[in-house]
């Protein structure tokens, strides 16, 4: 129970990481609030995150939409009285090289996986001071420093997210609030479903990965559960890379 007595927001929380994640925190005594966009999603797993020990409050938010995020965090509070921890999870893939991105592609992208982070951050910001203190966890990408074909608009947006950690963690550390980045390479999600990999080119990928695998949304969950507990008290500003030793090749 190492988050015994915590409030968490995870965005993106019906699926995924960001469920995977939610999940963890409850089971590690956690009261957590989850938000995405589809309700159904949503409400579902806020059934199988919730325990005996720790609630799950479901929010249908469209983090692209200011007033949303305010609301979002309002009901955190009101429900549970007090914010420690956020994971700005949520995000977008959209494929494309410099000339064949939309700029509408664009600006969803940038929207989604930096603009929102921000706000959120902005929103739980006095929350985290009232309570003493506390953790935010960016969700960053093996594309945060490396460069991959076709990954032009995610590669910089997630490469901003990784630089506005850092940046945040300097600025509110003397705040007791602490700001680091979780960097995941290839995960078993509907995202990555969603590109739809046949088998030749799934074993072309395979084949970059030292451990054999693609990960699965619990090889993220534990750490999150690492940087959101009192056991990285002294950690802040950092990047950590979960991608199965794809980046060390």
């Amino acid at each position: 129970m190492r988050l015994l007595g915590k409030v968490a927001i995870v965005t993106g929380g019906g699926s995924g990481i960001g469920r995977a994640i939610a999940t963890a925190f409850a089971q590690e005594g956690a009261q957590v609030v989850i938000c995405g966009r589809d309700r159904q999603k949503l409400d579902s797993a806020a059934r199988e995150i919730g325990t005996d020990q720790a609630d799950c409050l479901a929010v249908s938010t469209d983090l692209r939409q200011p007033i949303e995020i305010f609301d979002l965090v309002t009901a955190a509070v009101e429900r549970f009285k007090a914010i420690h921890i956020l994971v700005n999870n949520a995000g977008v893939l959209l494929p494309g090289t410099v000339e064949s991105v939309s700029e509408d592609a664009w600006d969803q992208t940038f929207s989604t996986n930096v603009r929102a982070p921000w706000l959120l951050a902005r929103a739980a910001l006095p929350h985290l001071r009232n309570s003493g203190g506390g953790s935010i966890i960016n969700i960053g990408s093996v594309l945060s420093t490396l460069g991959a074909p076709n990954r032009v608009a995610y590669a910089a947006s997630k490469g901003a997210v990784l630089a506005m950690t850092k940046a945040m963690a300097v600025d509110h550390a003397a705040e007791k609030i602490r700001v680091n980045c979780i960097c995941p390479g290839i995960v078993e999600t509907e995202m990555v479903a969603a590109f739809n990999m046949d088998e030749s080119a799934r074993k072309r990928r395979l084949a970059m990965h030292p451990l054999g695998r693609f990960g699965r949304p619990q090889d993220v969950a534990g750490l999150a559960v690492f940087l959101a507990s009192d056991e990285s008290a002294w950690i802040t500003g950092a990047e950590y890379v979960v991608d199965g030793g794809y980046s060390a090749i």
